[in-house]
């Protein structure tokens, strides 16, 4: 049952995607929630929809679109290449972009719940006590959104480790580089012989997906027993 160095890399490597994506995409989930949970705008159903749709698109779509705007020639990424040097198809960064923009949906929807879910007389409380804007949002809506913004963030690492699709379609197969655990599973199932390591590490993807939902409900509860709520849910 001990994992060989290719199986580890894969391993390392999901864990990197998965950490760098959730705290990248992390700022401006909250951001966002904030926006379409306190504004209203024209066009909020719009953008509630854009933000929402790599849940319902194929994922080789996003990334599909991910390479047509990203790529070295792409339309954004073929100024990124001429002006500074870099590109982010084929790399493991690329790879943490695919898998942020996967998982973006779940971290807006779960912090978004959470902030509708505040007592917004608090909030009010705060004001008439001399407390601008910046401050209630830093001192009272940020710590009572706090369940909820750690179940986003615990939720949107856990897909980000298990993307596949739109990982594969950006930034391919590269061992060492971009070949996270989904796509190792599905290269070892291609692999004669390889039956015996798939299911190792489709056993490590289990254990780490279940890990971080239980690490995440145990932490919300916690957090939420000491603000005195209940824990939001997605």
């Amino acid at each position: 049952m001990g994992l060989t160095p290719l199986e580890i890399e894969a391993l390392t490597l999901s864990l990197r995607v998965g950490v760098w994506s959730t705290i990248c995409s992390l700022p401006l989930g909250i951001a966002v929630a904030f926006l379409l949970a306190r504004r209203d705008f024209p066009g909020k159903q719009l953008v509630n929809g854009i933000i929402h749709l790599p849940l319902v698109l194929p994922p080789v779509v996003v990334g599909y679109a991910l390479l047509v705007l990203l790529g070295r020639n792409g339309i954004i990424g073929a100024w990124m290449y001429a002006s500074f040097g870099v590109t982010v198809a084929f790399k493991w960064q690329g790879a943490a972009i695919a898998s942020g923009v996967m998982a973006f949906p779940l971290l807006v929807r779960a912090i978004r719940l959470s902030l509708d879910a505040i007592d917004r007389g608090l909030e009010a409380a705060a004001r008439t006590l001399g407390a601008g804007r910046l401050r209630v949002f830093c001192t009272v809506t940020m710590p009572l959104a706090a369940p909820g913004i750690l179940a986003g963030a615990v939720l949107a690492f856990a897909r980000s480790v298990g993307e596949f699709g739109a990982t594969i379609t950006f930034v391919s197969n590269i061992p060492g580089e971009t070949r996270t655990l989904p796509i190792a599973i599905y290269s070892l199932t291609q692999t004669p012989g390889g039956d015996a390591a798939a299911l190792r590490l489709t056993i490590i993807s289990v254990v780490l997906a279940m890990a971080a939902l239980l690490i995440s409900e145990f932490l919300a509860q916690r957090i939420a027993r000491r603000i005195g709520q209940a824990p939001a849910t997605a």
